[in-house]
């Protein structure tokens, strides 16, 4: 605007004077102290330089018939303040005009989810609409923004739900794999635990059958000629050897386990074990005697049978 006096007038930093002779348009006055011809001459209109910023809404539908409020900024600046001046009338109902119908072109032809990824799109071709039509009105188009781009309510919720959703099964998913990843481990793990178990006990019994090879073959080396024993083979000595073995076992249990007592599952186990040991010495001590030699030690016989 401006300010004073007659034939001194003033026009403020930022803007421009538009002076009419007569009603007739005769030049523009600069920011500053100003001379005219009163009343021949008078400043007729004042017109802004500054950048200036039209907020804008508008509804539209998208292609998935989906109702949204967009908000515009539109950011401008005079360029001829003649030419603006007096050719529009109303400059921001009429960018707003033409904004609404860039939108309206542009909107219904995107779904929803691809507005909201083209916003920027959306606003590039608003921009360039604009400058088409303004650029001979006087008008430099700065930059047009889509601030926001906001679905009906229940819209919004239904989408928030479908996200929900998806993010719910995506986690159960993860959850689920991981479970599978937990169990297939697991399993492994079982796996390699049973397969080293049984190398484990492969090595002991191959161990344990080396160990009785040697002992057996240095028995039959020690033992030599096996007729001071009555005729026996060797197979049989190392019966008599394991039997004796089990029964000393059998008297270290009962010695360190005293309250303890070891049987097997039937009752009749116990019996059938002292009947077998005994007919075994019976038959051994009956051999010997008929092929005329002596018999086993009668301490060892007694051992043997439990009779004192």
């Amino acid at each position: 605007m401006s300010s004073g006096c007659c034939c001194f007038q003033c026009v403020q930093t930022g803007e421009e004077g538009l002076v009419e002779f007569f009603g007739q348009y005769t030049k523009t006055m600069e920011p500053g102290f100003n001379c005219i011809q009163y009343p021949c001459e008078e400043i007729k209109g004042v017109v802004s330089r500054r950048v200036e910023q039209l907020d804008l809404y508008c509804e539209t539908k998208t292609l998935d018939n989906v109702i949204c409020s967009i908000a515009i900024a539109v950011q401008y600046q005079v360029s001829d303040s003649r030419l603006n001046y007096y050719s529009l009338t109303n400059p921001k109902l009429q960018i707003q005009a033409y904004v609404e119908d860039s939108i309206r072109a542009t909107i219904p032809q995107m779904t929803l989810d691809k507005a909201y990824a083209c916003t920027s799109e959306i606003a590039v071709e608003t921009k360039k609409s604009l400058t088409a039509v303004f650029e001979g009105y006087g008008l430099t188009i700065l930059q047009t923004l889509i601030t926001d781009l906001a679905p009906n309510r229940y819209v919004r919720e239904a989408m928030n739900e479908i996200n929900a959703s998806r993010r719910l099964k995506e986690a159960a998913n993860d959850r689920a794999e991981a479970e599978k990843i937990l169990v297939v481990k697991n399993a492994e793990a079982y796996s390699e635990g049973m397969y080293l178990s049984g190398v484990g006990v492969a090595r002991q019994r191959k161990a344990i059958m080396d160990g009785l090879k040697d002992s057996v073959g240095q028995f039959s080396n020690k033992v030599g000629d096996t007729s001071t024993l009555g005729g026996l083979s060797h197979t049989e000595i190392i019966n008599m050897m394991m039997t004796v073995q089990y029964l000393d076992m059998l008297k270290e249990v009962g010695y360190n386990h005293p309250s303890t007592l070891y049987l097997e599952h039937a009752p009749s186990a116990v019996a059938d074990v002292q009947k077998q040991i005994s007919n075994g010495m019976k038959n051994m001590q009956s051999q010997a005697m008929s092929h005329g030699a002596l018999p086993p030690p009668q301490g060892l016989m007694n051992r043997l049978t439990g009779s004192s």
